[in-house]
């Protein structure tokens, strides 16, 4: 059962401190949804381990989270897929852009698809839908708030 969703996120840093921080595994694994453990086994690739309810379903994922179609600092591919046990599988993968917005701030957008079978893909495609909606905003948002309110002391408007 497979989904697609878009976003776009305003983001108060430079390209190159966004792309430094889609990059780094500390603060994937802190903007990742129920992410317990994220663990670099090469430059480009982690294991994963994360928790998620969707509906009355709670699982616990363990899987993989690649990074490919890199083109630094504007653009890279996110993947991950995790096996769930009897609750079934989930995979998803976005496309992550990044566009200068002058020199102080970057809009990043994303077009993410989404996947899940076994159990979960009883539950319905309106639940799935709108739980990975949520998700992706989730994460993009708090990756937004982290890499924002990072090193620099942000100056009131």
């Amino acid at each position: 059962m497979a989904m697609t969703i878009e976003g776009e996120e305003r983001i108060e840093a430079p390209v190159e401190t966004v792309w430094r921080a889609l990059n780094d595994p500390d603060v994937l694994k802190e903007c990742i949804p129920g992410c317990e453990s994220l663990e670099k086994k090469s430059d480009t690739e982690f294991a994963a381990t994360v928790s998620l309810k969707i509906g009355p379903i709670k699982a616990r994922f363990k899987g993989e989270v690649e990074l490919t179609n890199l083109n630094p600092p504007h653009s890279y591919t996110i993947s991950g897929e995790g096996k769930g046990g009897v609750a079934g599988f989930a995979k998803g993968s976005a496309n992550v852009m990044l566009k200068a917005d002058g020199p102080d701030a970057t809009i990043l957008s994303y077009e993410a698809s989404a996947d899940v079978g076994g159990k979960m893909a009883q539950l319905g495609g309106r639940l799935i839908q709108s739980t990975s909606k949520k998700l992706a905003g989730q994460f993009f948002s708090d990756f937004n708030a982290k890499v924002s309110g990072g090193e620099e002391t942000r100056q009131e408007a």
